[in-house]
């Protein structure tokens, strides 16, 4: 049963992007996460990819 929620798509790019950093503080972290997530806002494609990957019908 694939998952329901986009949300764990998107959680997983930003997890996939940032992964591997050796942050100082949260702070580092929190823009960090914020700039991915701003990144995936102007690449509807991945959004989509993300719906998509829940097999639920998408209305337009």
């Amino acid at each position: 049963m694939p998952d329901l929620n986009p949300t764990e798509g998107v959680w997983s790019l930003v997890k996939r992007d940032i992964g591997n950093l050796a942050a100082a503080d949260l702070g580092q972290i929190t823009r960090a996460v914020k700039r991915k997530l701003k990144t995936l806002q102007y690449r509807p494609e991945a959004i989509d990819g993300c719906l998509a990957g829940t097999d639920l019908a998408l209305d337009l």
